[in-house]
């Protein structure tokens, strides 16, 4: 049943079914007019065709319409993609790195633009992200941040964005932590001080107190019970007693 706008080509003119290479799907139910076409303008309605004509996708490659080219590329043979890599358009680009081989995608670790990227910081092998630690956009590097092996997340300490510092305090070596006692943003030494508590027991921010009196050892806690703010001795009273009780 046709859903969405008026059944136009990429270039808004009509769509004649007659005239189309690919009449005999009509007959066999597995395209039609305002529902599912590769001339259709509507990226759902290409969509919609390739996921019925899978085996018709590599003929579609150079299509010159650029929902048609990304749309066959997601279901046509990995063997024709390569080229696809130096397409004009971002999204066919992408769509490329994420159905090669890994090895492709090392290629387009500097594209310039950031959907690329974020499909190469997605297939690149964990151990070879380091380049991609210094990347100008932020999302690119919280999913290498989230990615690369621990022992690669020390180059991303200082990074300028604090989610991403805060993915690190997450994932990075324990004997790293301390670095980020003296970091400005108190979510990110929140971060750290889930892990290692005692490190953050003189903390300026109150809620990252608060999280050492709740995961604190013994000291650490202790230390906490005549803080200035009530919740935070509260909590670590109650923490003490449960340490107390496990022992």
């Amino acid at each position: 049943m046709p859903e969405g706008p008026a059944p136009v080509d990429w270039l808004g003119a009509a769509l004649d079914c007659a005239a189309c290479r690919f009449r005999a799907r009509l007959d066999l139910g597995q395209c039609g007019l305002g529902w599912a076409c590769v001339h259709d303008r509507y990226a759902k309605r290409i969509e919609r065709f390739f996921l019925l004509n899978a085996d018709l996708a590599d003929e579609c490659l150079s299509h010159p319409y650029f929902e048609t080219r990304m749309n066959a590329a997601r279901v046509a043979s990995v063997f024709r993609l390569p080229r696809l890599l130096t397409d004009l358009d971002a999204g066919v680009r992408a769509m490329a790195v994420l159905r090669l081989p890994p090895k492709h995608a090392e290629r387009k670790i500097h594209d310039p633009d950031r959907r690329v990227r974020i499909a190469v910081a997605h297939r690149l092998p964990r151990d070879q992200l380091l380049p991609m630690t210094r990347d100008e956009d932020s999302y690119v590097r919280s999913i290498v941040a989230r990615r690369a092996e621990p022992g690669m997340l020390p180059v991303m300490l200082g990074d300028a964005d604090p989610e991403i510092r805060r993915i690190v305090a997450r994932r990075i070596g324990p004997d790293w932590l301390d670095r980020f006692r003296a970091d400005p943003d108190p979510l990110v030494r929140r971060e750290a001080a889930l892990r290692r508590p005692a490190l953050f027991v003189a903390d300026d921010d109150m809620r990252v107190r608060h999280t050492v009196a709740e995961q604190g050892g013994t000291e650490d806690v202790a230390a906490l019970l005549d803080d200035p703010e009530d919740i935070i001795r509260e909590t670590a009273a109650a923490r003490l007693a449960q340490l107390k009780e496990g022992a």
